[in-house]
């Protein structure tokens, strides 16, 4: 067996960051930028006005003065003359400050009669002007890669970008295997469970930028096995789940070879989720998930998901891993590495008592993965202990 890091490395070395593609800006949020770009403009492309009022020169900004209005200026609409020394243009907050002009008295601070503005008394000291590029100039760049925000989205959009260049989604070929499997919805046999592994696995994957397919359930012959990989053809990586382990029945690791599959290694040492293994399959990285629910969901968190982070050309990192105090005493740990389900509350991590591997209920209730070292000692409450958010 090998450790969880070890594995890690193995599968990054698998998992080349795929193609770029141009996607139009619409359809670009959530998607991983592969190339930098410039913004094409200033943002603002002129000064403006931040606020609703006059536009005037500072030399004509004294408390009591009298100005001519001589126009008005609107958000995309500008006063197109020159404003000379005592006179003014009615402005409104968006729009091109006139030239001849470099200050915006706020409408609070003017009187008004006929085309005679008086100004108060007592000024503000700010512009209420946006400069020309305040925000941003013409030859900007945003570098990647980046996981694109909707607030990038919008900033693409101010810079006038309309088809973003993002790397391709991988494509991952979700196979489920087991004569005991029946698709939600359908009705169980007396000796039958419902398939729940492979939607909880595309979800978790589809939330992270790859595109899904659930292909039918694999009963545990060589020939459904071959008709599963035949279907999978095409994917950038071929998840299956179960069928991994040494039994009679688990025959997933000798048909994926005898389909060509290069297996890098078989067997972690973690609880949940010993018998896992990876590999190549033709141009397809596979990888063989226990059957275990909880297994299956935990190497999820634990593998897939910097899997498909690499992929995206987001580099090569296993989750991020914080220090909580536990909330009580847990005993020690056994010869693996142990992810246990848990969840962070006012008092620390509490760990649950239940850690069986089919047992989705709890994990549904975890909201993280308390990480237990190989042959880690007893811990006392407050004692702090590595997590991994789910």
């Amino acid at each position: 067996m090998i450790t969880v890091a070890q594995a890690l490395d193995q599968l990054f070395a698998l998992a080349a960051p795929l193609p770029m593609q141009e996607v139009p800006l619409a359809q670009a949020s959530g998607r991983v930028l592969a190339q930098d770009v410039t913004a094409r403009r200033d943002q603002p492309p002129f000064a403006a006005s931040a606020m609703d009022g006059y536009a005037v020169s500072t030399t004509d900004a004294a408390p009591g003065a009298r100005l001519t209005v001589i126009g008005e200026a609107a958000a995309g609409h500008r006063f197109a003359g020159t404003v000379g020394t005592g006179q003014s243009v009615r402005i409104f907050t968006g729009a091109p400050l006139p030239a001849g002009t470099d200050r915006v008295i706020i409408q609070e601070d003017v009187t008004r009669t006929g085309d005679t503005i008086t100004l108060g008394d007592k000024l503000e000291t700010k512009s209420h002007v946006r400069p020309a590029g305040a925000d941003f100039h013409h030859g900007d760049t945003i570098r990647a890669p980046r996981l694109l925000s909707p607030s990038d989205i919008a900033l693409l959009a101010a810079m006038n970008i309309a088809a973003v260049p993002v790397t391709r989604q991988p494509i991952v070929a979700i196979i489920a295997t087991g004569d005991e499997l029946v698709q939600p919805g359908e009705s169980p046999g007396p000796d039958q469970i419902i398939a729940s592994n492979s939607f909880g696995l595309a979800a978790l994957l589809q939330g992270i930028g790859a595109q899904t397919r659930l292909l039918p359930i694999a009963r545990d012959t060589v020939p459904a096995l071959e008709l599963a990989f035949d279907l999978a053809k095409g994917a950038d990586l071929i998840l299956t789940i179960g069928g991994a382990s040494v039994g009679d029945h688990d025959l997933v690791g000798d048909v994926a070879q005898a389909q060509g599959m290069e297996r890098a290694f078989y067997k972690i040492a973690m609880r949940p989720g010993k018998p896992l293994m990876a590999g190549r399959m033709g141009d397809a990285m596979m990888i063989g998930l226990p059957g275990n629910p909880v297994s299956a969901m935990v190497c999820g968190h634990v593998f897939l998901v910097p899997v498909i982070r690499a992929m995206l050309g987001l580099g090569h990192a296993a989750p991020p891993r914080q220090l909580a105090p536990l909330a009580h005493d847990i005993g020690p740990n056994g010869p693996r590495e142990h992810y246990m389900r848990a969840r962070l509350t006012a008092g620390g991590v509490a760990v649950f008592d239940r850690q069986d591997s089919a047992l989705l209920t709890v994990l549904a209730d975890a909201d993280c993965l308390a990480i237990r070292p190989i042959s880690d000692g007893p811990r006392r409450k407050n004692d702090l202990i590595e997590i991994i958010k789910i």
